[in-house]
């Protein structure tokens, strides 16, 4: 298979979809692949490091794009690659498509077989989005604690705080990877962290193992939590669809000001109504005197470590495209058809057609269909 590597172009994301180590094995086996000049340069790759093992440099996107017959990103096509992607080519990349519609469309008009890293499942688990929600996750809390700083807006107050001196506190909405992350390194750095969620087993898990305090995530609770808040940190996840609003404009005017929101969520549309997304280069906003950060892809602050880990997850399911194509891939690995998003101009992922109002058809129903 002709396999294609863009640069990222996305604002300071600096991460690559393929190491050098991932290009040896494919070209090994007999493919061909192709790397945008200066591709792994964000995480300390040279053109050079990537010809050594056995891939093709090529200096122009449009010229990957075009050679290509499996494109493999980080995060989502921007509005200047959409008319590189064509009508059967595979897009293997973080999507996000609930959360933006311009993109979607421009999948279908395509015709590009498209698999998002996050909505692959296995076990009830992601386990292309699981290396992210972790490094985003313990990421939250740090950039939170920075934030809190008096010379970044925030109110002046030390997470951990000193001895004789209460720590700050810590909301975090939602007990999945990338909240457990946050609540934990929450709790190394002293602070007093509370973490809801909806499910009481996972809670009950969480207070056993972790040793955190929990709560049932309602409208109550978290009014009653806001506040005493110092960092709120939302990491609320549906698998491939929207994010749920779970604190209004009104709820947050509940929080002091110079208090600190982290929405991990702002990717999937953001868990708190006046998230908006920002970029590494302007992290935070005020609104209503609360300090937002809202970066959509914070891995991307830390690339070499982000890419080691997102490459250690998707190689496997990269491989099986490569050898056994489209179709057969998906027999070989079932759960890679659960992240199938759009196939030759349909939607083919529900909760993605559910926050756009459009039509779509299972990855099941096209293939009786084609039989």
């Amino acid at each position: 298979m002709l396999i294609g590597v863009p640069k990222e172009i996305k604002a300071q994301e600096n991460r690559v979809a393929l190491l050098p180590a991932g290009a040896l094995q494919l070209t090994r086996k007999g493919h061909r692949v192709f790397v945008e000049s200066g591709a792994g340069e964000g995480v300390g790759f040279t053109d050079e490091d990537y010809r050594t093992a056995g891939a093709e440099v090529l200096s122009r996107p449009e010229e990957v794009f075009k050679r290509a017959e499996m494109v493999l990103k980080v995060k989502e096509p921007m509005a200047i690659e959409y008319p590189l992607l064509r009508r059967g080519q595979i897009l293997f990349t973080y999507l996000h498509l609930a959360a933006d519609r311009p993109l979607t469309e421009s999948l279908l008009e395509s015709g590009v077989n498209a698999i998002a890293y996050e909505s692959v499942v296995l076990n009830r688990r992601l386990p292309l989005l699981e290396p992210m929600s972790e490094i985003a996750g313990r990421m939250s809390t740090l950039m939170g604690a920075a934030s809190l700083a008096k010379n970044k807006g925030g109110q002046g107050i030390l997470l951990g705080g000193v001895p004789g001196v209460l720590p700050g506190k810590v909301t975090v909405l939602g007990g999945g990877v990338a909240g457990v992350n946050a609540a934990r390194v929450a709790k190394g750095l002293g602070a007093d962290v509370t973490i809801l969620d909806i499910d009481i087993d996972r809670l009950r898990f969480l207070d056993a193992t972790l040793g955190i305090r929990t709560l049932h995530s309602s409208e109550a609770n978290l009014r009653r939590l806001l506040p005493d808040t110092d960092l709120l940190i939302g990491a609320v996840l549906i698998p491939g669809a929207k994010a749920p609003k779970l604190v209004t404009r009104e709820m947050l005017r509940l929080m002091k000001s110079g208090s600190v929101l982290v929405d991990i969520a702002i990717d999937q549309g953001g868990c708190i109504e006046t998230s908006r997304p920002t970029t590494h280069a302007e992290p935070t906003f005020l609104e209503e005197g609360v300090v937002h950060y809202c970066v959509a892809n914070m891995p991307g602050a830390y690339p070499r470590t982000a890419t080691e880990a997102l490459t250690n997850a998707t190689y496997p399911y990269i491989e099986a495209l490569a050898e056994f194509g489209f179709s057969k891939a998906m027999d070989r690995k079932p759960e890679l058809a659960t992240g199938i998003n759009t196939y030759q101009g349909r939607l083919v992922n529900q909760p993605v057609a559910q926050a756009h109002d459009l039509a779509w058809v299972s990855w099941e129903a096209l293939k009786a269909a084609s039989n």
